[in-house]
């Protein structure tokens, strides 16, 4: 689909939580968009926004849209997703894709067998810090990869009701660590704990091995007064750490200088190389994947998280929980590195 001529693409937006107020915000300063309805039963209660706010889906479909926003509770995805699909609008569906594999394999097949633009909003893609990690790690700069270790914790969100801290949270991990290494996953185990008395899990801690034999850690939970969003990968030249709360880069390089001082050394070990903290331009993330799907939606060529990397993400997210409940390793199947 291309932009309408001499006009702006009609986007429309479903959902107005947390998430879907930032989209409505970015959507309505987007070039060559028109946020043109929004669609979330409670409405807007507070009277901001420029887009009418209509009850139902099929209210927004009615004004012609090119592509729609899903930022509505998981469970609801695959639902509202294939009416837009049946109804020839692309969309932007925010992660995860959907609540379980079946649920995202016929999102996959809906939008694919239509030939419409579609993708997942898995946000930490557009991170600077990650993006940057990424082009350095594909330039060589750390050499062979060992391993990728992930921290994700913070306080428990109470808009969330649907799904555990696995595919509300620990996807993001997942889906990072597949795109910046450029490697699947080939198997996983994981531990999960409910502490907060809520129907799912809360808390997991998992180990995974990707398809060239790196090892990876993710700990993810709700449970923590401390917000934090980690990502450390330790290769042969040094490591690499990411904060994507500050989109921060850092690269602490092994050591080539020996150190004569016998206690210093002692104390502070002999690998102690040049920490270098990088300047990098800071984009919102939010801002950079409209962009990109605005880009796609009008044809133009463009990277955005597809239907089928969301589902492989979903699916691995799958294997966590069943690891974690069957107390076993579960291996994966194949799969495009990403």
């Amino acid at each position: 689909m291309s932009a309408r001529q001499g006009g702006k693409l009609r986007a429309g937006l479903i959902g107005l939580g947390a998430m879907g107020r930032n989209h409505a915000r970015v959507l309505s300063g987007l070039d060559g968009v028109e946020l043109v309805g929004i669609v979330d039963p409670l409405g807007d209660p507070n009277g901001l926004l420029r887009a009418p706010v209509l009850p139902e889906l099929s209210e927004l479909l009615a004004l012609d849209i090119d592509y729609a926003v899903v930022a509505c509770p998981t469970a609801l995805h695959e639902p509202i997703g294939l009416e837009l699909a049946a109804h020839g609008v692309s969309a932007l569906i925010e992660k995860p894709l959907a609540q379980s594999v079946e649920a995202a394999t016929r999102l996959v097949e809906a939008f694919e067998s239509r030939g419409l633009v579609a993708g997942v909003g898995h946000i930490e893609r557009y991170n600077p810090a990650l993006q940057n990690l990424r082009s350095r790690l594909e330039a060589g700069e750390l050499g062979e990869v060992y391993q990728v270790v992930t921290r994700r914790q913070g306080p428990f969100p109470h808009r969330i009701a649907d799904v555990g801290v696995v595919l509300d949270l620990a996807t993001h991990d997942i889906d990072l660590t597949s795109w910046v290494t450029g490697q699947e996953y080939a198997s996983v185990s994981a531990r999960t704990v409910s502490r907060s008395g809520r129907l799912h899990e809360d808390m997991v801690a998992a180990v995974g091995l990707l398809s060239d034999g790196t090892m990876v850690n993710h700990l993810v939970n709700w449970l923590s007064p401390l917000k934090e969003r980690s990502t450390v990968i330790t290769g042969d030249r040094g490591c690499f750490v990411a904060d994507t709360l500050t989109a921060d880069l850092t690269f602490y390089a092994n050591g080539a200088i020996d150190t004569e001082w016998e206690a210093l050394r002692a104390f502070r070990g002999v690998a102690e190389g040049d920490m270098v903290r990088y300047a990098i331009p800071k984009r919102e993330p939010l801002l950079v994947e409209h962009e990109r799907f605005r880009d796609a939606v009008e044809g133009k060529e463009s990277d955005i998280v597809t239907l089928r990397q969301g589902l492989r993400t979903v699916e691995v997210a799958g294997c966590l929980v069943r690891s974690a409940r069957d107390g076993v390793t579960i291996p994966i199947e194949g799969g495009t590195p990403r």
